[in-house]
């Protein structure tokens, strides 16, 4: 079977790219001279030497001109279940004593970072892309953490804030929550009770803080409007923690289940067709994948309609959880057409990754036609924007 492939790409993206992969080695390159004092830092609970923290700021903005960072304690390990463990028949007794230990007292993980850096881009969609990348690109750093954006921290919320001489308990934080639907956006108030003592910049400040903490920075930037201090408690008081449930609702309201939906209809001179669809998504969710991916397979066993059925649906779930465990973290199917004997599938991979080869192998033993291949680098989603565009108006966004 052949695949064919046709790969464009546009040069000025091309360039700005090359600039912040130079930018991304250039800090890597730096890094064995800056974490000693980084790490002293942590440890002493002391503002980084400035000397320091200037090459730090300096090299981070020359990744992107809008990205700040921060540097803290890893969070604590997490025990997992007997899911996560590695059972192989050779691994070390004392490596397999140590998993069960830690299933009780995830602290016994002597492996776990003690630091963590962090890139801080913001609401900017290009810095958090170049984060990916710097994040991704790290070296193995037994001590460190590398993390491409400021995630979530429920723990943080039972914590103190000492601000303008105010000890500021969070654990007394409650919220309100409006859902603008017509916008995609939550607007979101915070209440503690201290609020009346603080100026107006450090309950905003506080504000700000609690949402980034119960949301991270991506869900932010993705899904929060306004956030404003209040004066008074909501009438319908809601804990920082349940944040999260109210954005992933969002999503759903939005989109479908889990962030796809369905469509069913006919084309012209094609007949029936059926779309599954990931809808909403933004390049935020996605920032390492680049590659553009076309696959088109045909299928023998159909419907009246001309839909896969029987053999063929199972012949192609398979391919495709195939594809998706080769593809891990490095890819992810976006949308997928069946209609006239064949099925398209849209698919954005991280081109650095190098699991490209390993996807296409994967294709070669289809049994029921000539697959098709085309990729592009498309950093900007612009394939899959032409693709979904007649379906965005159905979908009311």
């Amino acid at each position: 079977m052949a695949l064919f492939r046709r790969r464009r790409s546009n040069d000025s993206t091309d360039s700005s790219a090359s600039v912040a992969t130079a930018a991304v080695a250039a800090f890597w390159d730096a890094w064995p001279s800056l974490r000693p004092a980084l790490a002293e830092s942590v440890d002493s609970g002391t503002p980084v030497a400035p000397e320091t923290s200037e090459k730090v700021s300096e090299l981070v903005r020359a990744i992107h001109p809008d990205m700040d960072w921060e540097i803290g304690k890893a969070p604590e390990p997490q025990a997992g279940g007997l899911d996560d463990m590695d059972l192989s028949t050779d691994i070390d007794p004392a490596k397999l004593l140590e998993q069960l230990a830690a299933l009780d007292d995830p602290s016994r993980l002597t492996d776990a970072p003690a630091y963590a850096m962090t890139l801080r881009p913001g609401a900017t969609e290009d810095a958090r892309v170049v984060s990916e990348r710097w994040s991704r690109s790290a070296p193995d750093d037994a001590e460190w953490t590398f993390r491409p954006v400021l995630p979530a921290d429920h723990d943080r919320l039972t914590a103190t804030v000492n601000w303008e001489d105010h000890e500021l308990d969070l654990s007394h934080v409650s919220v309100s929550m409006r859902v603008d639907q017509a916008n995609g956006r939550i607007d979101v108030g915070v209440y503690h009770p201290d609020n009346m003592f603080l100026s107006t910049e450090t309950r905003r400040r506080l504000a700000d803080h609690v949402t980034l903490l119960a949301l991270g920075e991506d869900q932010v930037v993705r899904w929060v409007g306004r956030v404003e201090p209040l004066d008074e408690r909501p009438l319908d008081p809601l804990p920082p923690t349940s944040m999260p449930s109210v954005a992933k609702q969002m999503g759903d309201l939005l989109g479908g289940t889990d962030g796809w939906v369905t469509l069913h209809g006919r084309l012209p001179l094609q007949g029936a067709v059926e779309i599954l669809l990931r809808h909403p998504v933004t390049r935020r969710e996605y920032p390492a994948l680049s590659l553009f991916v076309q696959v088109l397979v045909p299928y023998t066993d159909a419907d009246s309609d001309r839909l896969p059925k029987d053999s063929s649906s199972t012949a192609l779930a398979e391919l495709e959880a195939g594809l998706k465990q080769i593809l891990g973290d490095d890819g992810a199917l976006f949308m997928r057409q069946s209609g006239a004997g064949q099925r398209m599938y849209i698919y954005y991979l991280d081109p650095e990754s190098g699991v490209l080869p390993e996807f296409e192998t994967a294709l070669m033993d289809w049994s029921e036609g000539k697959i098709q291949l085309r990729t592009q680098l498309d950093p900007k989603w612009s394939q899959f924007e032409l693709a979904r565009r007649p379906y965005v108006r159905k979908l009311g966004r």
